[in-house]
């Protein structure tokens, strides 16, 4: 019988998709506490976008979150999710800040380190992978799983074997919108097991409800360990029940060895956290609810339900499908991008503002500019030369692609400004920090050390389309429309710095005013 692990998801993922990672610090501590003790092949519980959110929302540091997890789960190897050369970020790093961010994960208690691209581009993952390395950790390096006509199962198998000869430890298979089918799952796996002798991982979200039938079959073509959440964390847009993973273990002899007792204890104190939050309000109930359409459009959940929400809210819900068809239309002419942050918020926003203006690409935020130049790495497949034409004619100041190597170091200058509004010397954590969010961490500390408030300022409406005004605390990003660099922070990527924090237009078409929010 072969041995199958099983990664919990619940403090990380399950927390970020069916909590907008809103799990309070004391929380994140009790699960960990418990779960460390099921017997998991590891648990992912730092990354994605619980770093911004920790500063943001729960306004803790997010190092100090981190260190608690590992302090309440000892004998569990501790994954964490990054973003290739954006690390936690939205836009490209330099290298020092790069290195020294994955030093202090891996001090702070790291093992496994899930590194992905969202456009599969091994240029934005080799410095990453370096770096790991470099300080010991586990590479697993991921492959942002998509379908289109240039994402086949032999494209898959070459990026693997790419990745290997970077140094990978071993390989995910990320399904961040939930689309694989249960058939192509046992010939992806196999795909990949003839290709590469690396430990295989299953990463698939629940969203499209076929997950138990994907999950079988991979477990059928001897994938190596399987994501999943503790039972109240799972469903829709989160992951599979681990209860549910064990169930499908026995249906194709794979032993978990998982101590029952400590999961039934685990699901508890896990059910009791959910209640807490349904009261509270803060479970997102939308997305809970299976969504099968995601096979078609290829939505991530939680953009999904955020386009909705958005469409319901400016009373443009009966164009929502217009938006969900123009969605692969938009992908298509970016060369089949997969739908993964940051390129599923570009690609929707993109949708939206096609079908609100009746005229396609008659508004192009800046980041469809940047990705057509090339500022976010290689295309997947050749976009629609028309379409570049016309993106490229509303660019007056052209953009050329920075390697990484070449970004300038930024660490020394941030240290000095957070010095001077600190009025102390800041140390290495909240400087690395600074130099990802400057915005949220500048008003974590401004709020916690200082005593300052920052004040919301309303927004205004324009009657053209354009930025609008945004919080203080919360949206000091740039403007879509210019690319400018949050000040004081120094930015010299040639990339905006998309999404440090939601951005938001006000669009006036034919006399009708809509609010654009883009998702962070």
């Amino acid at each position: 019988m072969k041995k199958l692990g099983i990664q919990d998801l619940t403090v990380r993922d399950g927390n970020q998709s069916i909590l907008a990672t809103r799990m309070t610090r004391q929380h994140i501590k009790e699960l960990a506490a418990v779960l460390d003790k099921v017997g998991f092949y590891s648990m992912e519980v730092w990354g994605g976008a619980t770093f911004d959110s920790a500063y943001r929302f729960l306004k803790e540091s997010s190092w100090e979150i981190l260190r608690d997890i590992r302090k309440a789960a000892p004998n569990t190897k501790l994954s964490m999710l990054l973003r290739g050369q954006n690390i936690v970020g939205y836009q490209h790093y330099d290298n020092d800040i790069l290195e020294r961010f994955i030093r202090l994960t891996i001090e702070n208690g790291i093992d496994i380190i899930r590194i992905f691209d969202a456009l599969n581009d091994p240029n934005n993952m080799r410095n990453s992978i370096a770096f790991t390395k470099k300080y010991g950790g586990h590479v697993q390096a991921a492959i942002a799983y998509t379908v289109s006509p240039v994402h086949s199962n032999e494209y898959y198998a070459e990026l693997v074997k790419m990745y290997e000869s970077m140094g990978a430890d071993s390989i995910c298979i990320k399904d961040m919108s939930g689309i694989i089918t249960p058939q192509n799952a046992y010939e992806l796996v196999s795909a990949i097991k003839e290709s590469s002798d690396l430990p295989l991982n299953l990463h698939s979200h629940t969203t499209a409800n076929a997950t138990a039938l994907v999950m079988e079959q991979a477990m059928k073509a001897g994938v190596d360990v399987v994501d999943g959440c503790i039972s109240p964390f799972s469903g829709g847009t989160s992951h599979l029940a681990v209860e549910t993973l064990l169930e499908a273990a026995k249906l194709t002899d794979r032993d978990t060895d998982l101590d029952l007792d400590a999961l039934s204890e685990a699901y508890e104190h896990a059910n009791s956290i959910v209640n807490y939050y349904i009261e509270s309000g803060d479970l997102r109930v939308r997305s809970l609810i299976p969504n099968p359409k995601i096979l078609t459009y290829q939505v991530p959940g939680g953009m999904l339900s955020n386009l909705i929400s958005q469409m319901e809210q400016q009373g443009a819900a009966n164009r929502m499908n217009e938006v969900l068809k123009e969605i692969p239309n938009v992908r298509k002419d970016m060369g089949y991008p997969p739908l993964v942050t940051p390129l599923s918020q570009m690609v929707g926003t993109q949708a939206v503002l096609n079908v609100l203006f009746g005229d396609r690409y008659k508004m192009i935020p800046t980041e469809i500019k940047n990705y057509v130049q090339g500022l976010y790495g290689k295309f997947p497949g050749d976009p629609d030369p028309d379409i570049v034409e016309k993106v490229m004619a509303q660019i007056p100041d052209k953009k050329t692609p920075v390697p990484p190597e070449d970004l300038p170091y930024v660490y020394e200058d941030n240290k000095k400004v957070m010095t001077e509004f600190l009025g102390r010397e800041p140390d290495e954590e909240e400087v690395v920090a600074y130099s990802i969010f400057p915005a949220p961490v500048r008003t974590y500390y401004e709020e916690k050390e200082l005593g300052m408030k920052v004040e919301e300022t309303p927004v205004k409406q324009e009657s053209a389309p354009a930025k609008a005004s945004a919080p203080v605390a919360n949206n000091p990003a740039p403007s879509s429309a210019d690319a400018a660099n949050p000040a004081p922070v120094l930015n010299p990527s040639g990339t905006s710095a998309a999404y440090d924090s939601d951005v938001a237009y006000d669009l006036v078409v034919d006399g009708t005013v809509y609010r654009l929010t883009i998702i962070s």
